[in-house]
């Protein structure tokens, strides 16, 4: 995908709502309710699963699956590496609320998340198998030292499932990735991601502002409110009343 048609699907199935959006993301992203991390604070930007060529790979990564460009910020600016690695570091990354066990047969993409590994397990030897990938194919280099065609090329080839990853399915990975960053990019910033608002400034989304009354009757005229988040505009919470 190019860069225009990345950012208007995004633009399109997040301004439609969440059932496009589920919609866009597969069955893969029906997990159980409960599974996200709760609301934390996440100031200290101290990682909580990840360790740092891990985030290094995710960061580049979802930064080429969402990249800047005119329309504002991408996910790497957005701060969605941290906010999947919070996600996984809790009950969602070791999939607390998902039956896992047995027998473990291939299933079809309407069934869901059918593999054996964790979100977590698949996140790590993912990204370390695709890193000895790119050693051996590009002089070397892990991905994130990657230039921005290759890091393309690698992930169009584990969109195709046309990589080969020893310990886990290449395209299953991808899916994975490319769900958690579509959610980091439009959660709201508490959960660590859609930093300064990067996703909703690009679809229109005001946040959760407790009070709309006075906009009700103010028939098309643009809102001109910034957007807040659970926690506000500055990290503080909402006052109610």
């Amino acid at each position: 995908m190019s860069k225009s048609t990345r950012r208007d699907i995004l633009r399109t199935t997040a301004g439609a709502g969440s059932v496009a959006i589920a919609s866009w993301f597969g069955p893969r992203a029906q997990a159980a309710e409960g599974d996200s991390m709760p609301p934390h604070s996440v100031a200290s930007q101290a990682l909580s699963y990840f360790t740092a060529a891990e985030f290094a790979f995710t960061e580049a990564a979802v930064g080429r699956l969402i990249p800047a460009d005119e329309l504002g910020p991408g996910a790497k600016e957005a701060g969605v590496a941290f906010f999947i690695d919070q996600q996984i570091a809790g009950s969602f990354g070791r999939a607390e609320t998902w039956y896992m066990l047995g027998p473990w047969k291939e299933g079809t993409p309407e069934q869901g998340y059918q593999l054996k590994l964790t979100p977590a397990q698949l996140y790590r030897v993912s990204i370390q198998s695709i890193d000895e990938y790119c050693r051996h194919t590009f002089n070397k280099k892990t991905f994130a030292e990657l230039g921005a065609d290759n890091q393309d090329k690698t992930l169009h080839g584990l969109e195709a499932g046309e990589i080969g990853l020893p310990d886990a399915p290449a395209k299953e990975f991808f899916a994975l990735l490319w769900q958690n960053t579509n959610e980091g990019f439009f959660a709201d910033p508490i959960y660590g991601g859609n930093r300064n608002f990067a996703g909703w400034k690009l679809i229109g989304f005001p946040g959760p502002r407790y009070n709309y009354v006075n906009e009700i009757e103010q028939y098309g005229k643009p809102y001109t409110l910034p957007a807040v988040g659970l926690m506000g505009r500055n990290g503080t919470a909402v006052r109610k009343g």
